[in-house]
């Protein structure tokens, strides 16, 4: 008897031939899946590692935070010092006395005072710098002239303030009664108090920076510890690298952010590396303190056990995803065969021959595509065929259109030739007319460049003007201004050629005297260049060329051949050539004449690609 197995069994070798056959398509299902799983997990793993990471630094800016709390503990205590000094009876009565008497209770008192002040542990020094007749003792500990003082970077600052409070950098300071040491000085402006606008001296508590190093060298946030100070412009205040002490923090492009913001976490790049940099503000001071954390130092322990868990993750996924490839693709297969079959009666319907029977038989669907497909290829390449053939007729027409236009160089050898005619029968006139003409062609034509340097474009204005000058005889004069540094710039061509037509056409030619003179300038404007064109014609109302400018006119010339290329089109060529804020502008007044002025960007030939 025939042993019948379960229906699922019975089906596994024809799954099984399924596969087999379709193994091109298992290959690329397996690619399909597995690339956008494995980008997804690894999108994942990044986005928690990120998430890791803004932990951590935000543990760092609450002890950054912390750190600077106590610091400003630290400076509020040599501050208060500062302000009991300056409230003290005895300092002002010791600026009060007249120069001529020596106080000794007041230096008496003022001095004990000194030294109280001065046990105070996180005082290093204070001293007071005065005018020379105060100076009794000259013993140079606590008393100095304020003179010395004028060489200081921070003093300046320390008059502007008049008489508040002004941190400096660190410095090193020299004292005769013990070592030279670097010292943070709390310094403010003292006023005379018979006469409050008078200057009477300075006041210095000095901090020594060790205080400083001590309390940020216990703050433990990488290997390198990078904990420093810095001022409201983004200079250090105090770093363990002396060094760098008065540079600009590194990188400078955090610089602008960091000094806007009170506190915060910024990620920059600095030699292939990333780095964060925690900050915040020191209260009653406009110091900022900064410390500097690759990423790569950021909870290493917890960023290697992610690293682990998201391994885990992407192979598990993966095995996940080749099973269901494995279920599926029988499914997929089917589905596909459906969708072949209605794309060759699809292609059938469009008007393809019909294909041999036997051969779809033994190939199957697919077989049968790849020949319709290959048959729309050979029909596709044969319309490709019949536009090149298309295209190449063009072409030669454009060809035979180009060769019926007039050849530049015949024109300028036939012009030539006729000028050594007229210099051969003496007519001179007609001599210099023709050869202003050629000139004035070549200019213009610029062998088909639609961009000429300024010398050029002034050459042309020039020829343009001594033709009309031969045409309107002793009616006008011209002259031409340039500054020779603008004369290599470019700009669009026949630019002056309208202007100084229409200045003379409709400007001087339109006059009551019938004669003027016209003037064209060309200068520098910052980094732009300014073309001028004046004349002291006929003029024109304010509202006529304002509208010059933003309506396109049809100006007939006088000799009625046609109409002249308008201001409005050269204020359009100008403005897509340099942009918005460049172009043209016109002043006139009816009688005084009319000023047209080009403004546009000085660019060199070289930049022009």
């Amino acid at each position: 008897m025939k042993k019948r197995y379960p229906r699922w069994i019975r089906q596994l070798p024809a799954l099984f031939r399924g596969i087999i056959e379709a193994r091109n398509w298992l290959l690329a299902y397996v690619v399909f899946i597995l690339v956008p799983a494995g980008f997804l997990l690894y999108t994942y793993y990044q986005k928690s590692s990120a998430i890791l990471e803004q932990e951590v630094t935000r543990t760092m800016l609450q002890t950054i935070k912390q750190t600077g709390i106590n610091l400003q503990y630290q400076l509020d205590r040599v501050r208060d010092t500062s302000n009991s000094l300056f409230m003290s009876p005895s300092l002002y009565r010791y600026l009060a006395e007249p120069d001529s008497v020596f106080p000794i209770d007041v230096m008496k008192n003022l001095r004990s005072l000194l030294e109280v002040a001065e046990n105070n542990e996180n005082v290093f020094r204070v001293r007071l710098f005065v005018d020379d007749s105060k100076l009794y003792a000259g013993e140079k500990v606590n008393f100095f002239p304020v003179e010395s003082l004028k060489g200081r970077p921070w003093y300046p600052h320390v008059l502007e303030a008049g008489g508040s409070l002004v941190w400096t950098e660190t410095y090193k300071e020299h004292y005769i009664d013990r070592d030279d040491a670097y010292v943070i000085s709390a310094v403010r402006m003292l006023r005379d108090p018979a006469d409050y606008d008078r200057f009477a001296g300075v006041l210095i508590v000095d901090m020594n920076e060790q205080t400083i190093g001590s309390l940020l060298g216990r703050v433990e946030l990488s290997k390198r510890n990078a904990l420093y100070i810095i001022d409201k412009n983004g200079a250090i205040v105090w770093h363990p690298d002396k060094a760098r002490i008065g540079q600009p923090a590194e990188p400078r492009e955090l610089l602008s952010r960091i000094v806007q913001s009170r506190e915060g976490i910024e990620q920059a790049l600095e030699n292939g590396e990333v780095n964060y940099t925690v900050f915040t503000s020191i209260q009653n001071t406009d110091w900022k303190l900064v410390a500097e954390v690759p990423a790569g130092e950021i909870s290493r322990q917890a960023v290697t056990l992610n690293r682990f868990s998201g391994a885990a993750i992407l192979l598990g996924a993966s095995v996940l995803f080749l099973l269901l490839v494995f279920v599926l693709l029988a499914f997929v297969i089917r589905g596909m065969n459906r969708r072949v079959q209605l794309v060759i009666r699809a292609i059938h319907r469009e008007g393809l021959e019909r294909l041999d029977e036997h051969n779809v038989r033994e190939g199957g669907s697919l077989n049968v595509l790849e020949r319709s497909v290959d048959h729309m290829m050979h029909k596709v390449k044969g319309l490709m065929e019949e536009t090149y053939a298309a295209k190449v007729q063009e072409r030669e027409a454009q060809l035979r259109a180009l060769q019926a236009q007039i050849n530049p160089h015949f024109l300028y050898n036939t012009l030539d030739m006729i000028n050594w005619i007229a210099v051969g029968r003496g007519a001179t006139d007609i001599s210099q007319m023709i050869d202003a003409l050629a000139k004035y062609f070549r200019l213009s034509l610029n062998k088909g460049r639609d961009m000429v340097s300024v010398e050029d474009e002034l050459d042309l204005a020039k020829v343009y003007l001594d033709i009309q000058q031969s045409r309107f005889p002793q009616s006008f004069e011209f002259t031409i201004e340039a500054d020779p540094e603008v004369m290599g710039f470019m700009m669009p061509k026949l630019t002056l050629q309208p202007i100084v037509e229409n200045a003379l056409l409709h400007g001087i030619r339109k006059s009551k005297r019938g004669k003027g003179s016209i003037r064209v300038e060309a200068r520098r404007e910052g980094s732009d260049v300014l073309l001028a064109v004046s004349d002291d014609g006929a003029g024109m109302e304010e509202e006529l060329a304002a509208r010059l400018l933003t309506e396109p006119h049809s100006q007939t010339r006088m000799d009625g051949t046609g109409s002249s290329y308008g201001l409005y089109n050269v204020n359009e060529r100008i403005r897509l050539y340099a942009g918005e804020g460049y172009g043209l502008s016109v002043r006139s007044s009816p009688g005084e004449g009319t000023t047209v002025n080009v403004l546009f960007t000085a660019i060199r030939p070289g930049r022009m690609n």
